[in-house]
Parts: structure tokens; sequence; C-alpha cells
């Protein structure tokens, strides 16, 4: 399953403009690459603009979702969208979505954990329904957004519900940029799966964002890693049968024993 994953900068509060630049990418990449899936950033249409977010977030999901669908069904191309500002009912919603090659919506994931360092909770709304596993091409997948990356029982969940692959799409600062390493290749080795993030890059408000997106095996390999500051392309083919032999070589999941860890859950 080739991935093309796009490490982007992001033009802050103008989606018009990212939706562009998307597509311009997306053609690109169909021709010269061929892959199966692509994958975006956190929050690619307007950036963390959040005091504009009123005034440019999608409404009900539009018009990202159909222009997601349509990129889609037009190069016969799997899209992990990213996620985008989307107002429902009167809140904001930091929302992910997937589509399939043939232009159907196949997951939506409003994200649950909201960052306090970036002041998210001043201006989103957290989800409020359970993150869950989709398949593209028969390959079982799980998505978390940025912060969500800190909570391992999120990930572990997907794991055990039969992700192969764990999607990470993101806008993690600099200054916690150890972490943003660290972290995916603990869910990965921890979850015997495939990690698979895209980081954007650049800066605004002050912020400075590290890239390093990455592509790590169930194994804790990292195959593909980004630069920190460069806007590129991560091209990689993954091969979704190592995730179980490498479950079968490491039986972590049979050797679980859950009713020992209730007491923990609180």
């Amino acid at each position: 399953m080739k991935h093309a994953i796009y490490q982007m900068d992001i033009v802050p509060g103008d989606p018009e403009s990212n939706r562009k630049r998307i597509k311009e990418w997306l053609a690109t990449q169909v021709e010269q690459e061929k892959p199966d899936v692509v994958v975006l950033p956190e929050m690619w249409t307007t950036a963390y603009t959040l005091e504009q977010l009123e005034d440019i977030a999608d409404l009900d999901g539009e018009p990202t979702r159909s222009f997601l669908k349509d990129l889609a069904k037009q190069h016969r191309v799997h899209i992990i969208g990213g996620s985008f500002a989307n107002k429902v009912d009167g809140a904001i919603y930091n929302t992910a979505l997937v589509v399939n090659n043939a232009g159907e919506e196949v997951y939506t994931y409003d994200k649950i954990h909201l960052v306090p360092m970036l002041n998210e909770p001043a201006y989103l709304a957290g989800g409020n329904k359970q993150a869950h596993v989709f398949e593209l091409d028969g390959v079982k997948m799980g998505l978390l957004i940025c912060f969500d990356l800190r909570f391992p029982e999120l990930a572990r969940e997907l794991a055990l519900a039969g992700a192969e692959v764990i999607y990470t799409v993101a806008e993690w600062p600099s200054a916690r940029k150890d972490h943003w390493k660290a972290l995916q290749l603990a869910r990965a080795i921890e979850n015997q799966c495939y990690v698979i993030s895209s980081n954007r890059i650049g800066d605004y408000d002050g912020v400075l964002f590290c890239g390093t997106s990455l592509v790590i095996d169930p194994w804790g390999t990292i195959i593909k890693e980004g630069s920190e500051k460069n806007e590129e392309t991560l091209v990689e083919t993954i091969t979704v049968s190592n995730v179980d032999r490498i479950r079968k070589e490491v039986p972590v999941f049979a050797s679980r024993v859950p009713e020992l860890y209730k007491g923990w859950q609180q």
C-alpha cells in the first residue's frame, strides 16, 4: 500500500488558497508516484487561526467534504483528509475525514482531546463520539489528531479493534518535538502496528511547527522521516502483512490479562 504524505506549510486563514495547493499537489503526486493513499495534516484549511474560525470554518463539513470526495473520485486515490475547522450547530470542531478512492466518505472523527497549551478549548468543542476503526482496501485503520497521541488508551482501543495502521494528523510544535517522535514510536511498538503521521511545518502566531512526519513499522523502526523545516512529500510503501507477523513473533495481545488491569481504570 503506497502512501504519499504531505508535510506542508499552511496559509493562515485562507481556506481557498490551501484547497488550491492541495488540488495541485495531489494532481502532481498521482501523476508522478501513483499512490494508493494520500495523507494531509491537521487544520490544513485554516491553520490555527482560532480567533478567525467563527468566520472561516466549514459549515456542516462543507466545502471540504465535497472538495475531498471530488478529488478522491477524480484521481482514484484514498484520502486521509487531515482535519479542518467545522461548525456544527453553532460549535466548532476539529474534524477529520477519510474518503475512499470511489469518492465515498468512510470515516469522520471529531478530535476528543483539545490542547490547553494552544488554547484550543477556548475556541473549539471536543468530540463526544468514540474513535473507531475504518477500512481501506481491506486494511483496518485508525486515526488520531495531534494531542490524541498523548493518550495511549485511545490508540490501544483502536489496536484491540484490529487497526493495522494508525494515522496521526497534526500541527505539533517544535517546543515538544522530542515528544512527537517518542510518542509515535511508543504507539507503534506497544500496539505492533504501522504509525503514519503528517505534521505541518512553518510557524504561526509565534508557534513554530516541527515537521518530522514519520512512517514507523510495527517493530518500531522508522522507515521514513521528514525534515523539521522543509515542505515535502514522503512517499513510502508499507507491507501490512508485517503487522500479523510481528504480533505472532512477540505475542503482546495474546499475553494480555485485562481482567487484572481494571483496577487501574479511572
